[in-house]
């Protein structure tokens, strides 16, 4: 596999976690310092474009 297609995996995947983790969130939230309540699934959705910023970033730093 080469570099290009581990990043696309990676992020697709990333993303499928992430919307994973703010449905459970909102279903039942997680307790969490900062998460306690089911209105705190959008820091998640910052969390989660925050990390995929990163590896579509890191991909662009590939030869």
């Amino acid at each position: 596999m080469n570099p290009e297609t581990a990043c696309h995996v990676t992020a697709k995947i990333l993303s499928a976690i992430m919307l994973l983790a703010m449905a459970a969130h909102l279903i039942r939230p997680f307790g969490l310092p900062g998460l306690r309540r089911r209105a705190d699934f959008w820091k998640l959705a910052v969390i989660a474009f925050v990390l995929l910023a990163m590896t579509i970033g890191a991909q662009s730093l590939l030869p």
